[in-house]
């Protein structure tokens, strides 16, 4: 699977796929050892699991949330960068917020990730 086709399913099927089938996907997109890095909580998500609880809670927190694909997936060598848009309900209230993706693939799957993205709670 080439590391675009792997970005669509990280964005179709874990950030806006079944809540209940979070740890299941992930464990076939990320590594064992998979590392996460979110702004100010370097390796915040270890391994899969982590991964699938720590993108429960942001959905569950952005009611409704909805993640679609801006810019990309740019792939170089075995990083794969994209920029992607939020919206749901915060609150009662309609957000939209962005943010970018940079993830490390090995092999098919991917191994590390970094984002930057705006606080849809702010």
């Amino acid at each position: 699977m080439d590391v675009t086709t792997l970005y669509h399913r990280w964005l179709a099927e874990l950030w806006n796929g079944e809540l209940d089938r979070l740890g299941e996907t992930a464990r076939t997109i990320v590594t064992d050892d998979f590392v996460g890095h979110w702004p100010k909580q370097p390796r915040l998500a270890q391994g899969p699991d982590q991964l699938a609880d720590i993108v429960r809670q942001g959905r569950r927190l952005v009611e409704g949330s909805v993640f679609e694909l801006v810019v990309g997936p740019v792939p170089h060598g075995e990083l794969v960068a994209a920029r992607w848009r939020g919206r749901g309900r915060y609150e009662g209230e309609p957000v939209t917020f962005h943010g970018h993706d940079l993830l490390r693939v090995d092999g098919d799957r991917f191994a590390e990730y970094w984002v930057i993205a705006e606080d849809p709670t702010a």
